[in-house]
């Protein structure tokens, strides 16, 4: 039996809550999953309640453990988790109100008031991010403005990962890269000061904080990802059946710890991380200034390695999408209670390339840079009697493959950007072989894929390695961890064509419809 440790990685998802237990050279020796418990009480709203996330970690945890011969092995554990959701806590450390999913659209009225109160490009120059309805702030404002008793008890104020960290360590603690997300760190100020908060100073943007009418004691202390908050505390040793030796370190955002379990940490490599959303992630030695960038829904932050950063550039429903046909399919088109997913790719894959003419714009929750537009809406153009179910599926792959390469080639006109000499692909969708064929052909670049369709949770356990000295350093694990790969090349014959219909057609569609979506937008907000 092998007297090495064991690393727990946690990954509290938008589609599932894993943990996952992994060698130091990145081997999964157990493992455990559940659907994420998601409420939706109403059109475009959603919520997890923080208990039954808890809940659902502490029960992965507990079959993940279950399956290790010798649980005493396991020296650390961080979580990774979804950006842009947070708990808000009491004095006694209760839920004051759920946790607002970060694709919930209610917070509509607050980012709009952020746009004229503060204005754009002034939140970019401190943030480095476009406004986005999504964001931590805009989800305070919501809570304080529609949920004043509640708020009035609320003093902490914990994205979900840290949220689960706290429950099983009890310290209260953020990173870099979740706090990217919150709309309230002041990136200029954490590049400035070379990520030290020696002096006490966090580099939380306390005046933007205090201009909205926020406290920024509601903030979690910053630390760098890895950095160890100490062992499990006996409560969570009892439930989880992680041994009390076990030390738990500060993770990071789902995407970037992804990131880094794919070596995606310096400049020249991408990452294309394909799950419900997808995020295309360039990393930077510094952040981008020019205001454009966040004029175009481009968003950036810091990476879970110190001293690193990032530009996103995402596709908030990729694997949305293609759930959604799957849906569409087996609850009005032919009549079955399901289609699984092979079944709608062989049936894809014996139609041509272009699909029949027909070309899906995949904005089922809004625009994708370079459009930032939260009213943007999806659409199938080109449709004729003969765009059947394997067409029209068909036609949603080649649209998000032409959506990452639209995003990517605006991202390449900014100073600082290299264009990437890697791209490497991580998430559930890389499965769907034909997307990922698509999408090489489209791109004409190849794009390795990770043999590891929880490098989220891989990225999550490396942090808790670093954090409990299992690895020297970010380098040395990255060295360390043995991850097949599988090089998915783009069909010649194909490019040409898929070339012509980039250029000549997929390219007009946003700017054509665009009025027309905002028309409906008015319908569906009942003012037209």
């Amino acid at each position: 039996m092998s007297s090495e440790p064991l690393l727990v990685g946690v990954d509290v998802g938008t589609t599932n809550v894993k943990a996952i237990v992994f060698e130091p050279d990145g081997r999964a020796v157990a493992e455990a999953s559940v659907p994420t418990p998601t409420r939706h009480p109403r059109p475009a709203w959603a919520y997890y309640d923080p208990e039954e996330l808890w809940q659902s970690t502490v029960g992965v945890l507990r079959r993940a453990t279950g399956q290790v011969d010798d649980p005493g092995r396991i020296a650390s554990v961080a979580v990774a988790s979804m950006g842009e959701t947070a708990v808000p806590l009491d004095a006694h450390d209760q839920p004051t109100y759920h946790a607002i999913a970060w694709f919930d659209q209610r917070t509509r009225p607050q980012a709009e008031w952020l746009a004229r109160t503060i204005g754009e490009d002034r939140l970019f120059a401190i943030t480095g991010l476009s406004l986005q309805l999504i964001f931590g702030l805009c989800k305070l404002l919501w809570f304080k403005e529609n949920q004043p008793e509640p708020f009035a008890r609320t003093v902490r104020w914990l994205n979900v990962a840290d949220y689960v960290a706290y429950r099983l360590s009890g310290v209260p603690a953020t990173d870099y890269s979740l706090a990217s997300r919150t709309l309230a760190l002041d990136l200029r100020r954490l590049c400035a000061g070379g990520w030290k908060t020696s002096d006490g100073r966090h580099p939380w943007a306390e005046e933007l904080i205090r201009e909205v009418g926020l406290s920024p004691d509601l903030f979690a202390p910053l630390c760098p990802s890895g950095t160890r908050l100490g062992p499990v505390t006996p409560d969570a040793a009892a439930v989880t059946g992680l041994p009390s030796s076990t030390q738990v370190a500060v993770g990071g955002h789902d995407h970037i710890c992804g990131a880094l379990a794919a070596g995606v940490v310096e400049p020249g490599a991408m990452l294309d991380s394909m799950g419900t959303a997808e995020v295309l992630c360039i990393p930077l030695t510094q952040p981008i200034t020019d205001p454009a960038l966040g004029r175009q829904g481009y968003t950036q932050g810091a990476h879970v390695v110190a001293g690193r950063y990032y530009v996103f550039g995402g596709q908030y429903d990729s694997g949305a999408c293609v759930e959604w046909w799957r849906e569409v399919a087996g609850g009005s088109l032919v009549g079955e209670e399901d289609v699984d997913y092979a079944t709608l790719i062989a049936e894809a894959e014996q139609v041509p390339p272009g699909s029949l003419g027909v070309c899906f714009l995949p904005h089922l929750r809004r625009a994708n840079p370079p459009y930032h537009d939260p009213r943007g809406h999806g659409a199938f153009i080109g449709l004729t009697a003969d765009a059947k179910q394997g067409v029209l599926f068909r036609a949603i792959l080649e649209g998000l493959a032409y959506e990452s390469r639209h995003i990517l080639e605006h991202l390449l006109r900014y100073p600082g950007v290299a264009s990437p000499r890697d791209i490497v692909a991580i998430g559930g969708s890389t499965r769907n072989y034909l997307l990922m064929r698509i999408k090489a052909t489209v791109l004409n670049r190849p794009i390795s894929v990770i043999k590891l369709t929880e490098a989220t949770s891989l990225g999550a356990a490396v942090l808790g390695g670093l954090g409990a000295g299992i690895y020297a350093d970010v380098s040395s694990a990255i060295r360390t961890l043995r991850c097949a790969r599988t090089l998915v090349e783009s069909v010649a014959d194909q490019v040409a064509l898929y070339e012509a219909t980039f250029q000549q057609v997929y390219g007009q569609i946003y700017p054509s419809l665009r009025p027309l979506h905002q028309a409906i937008d008015r319908l569906q907000q009942g003012t037209i």
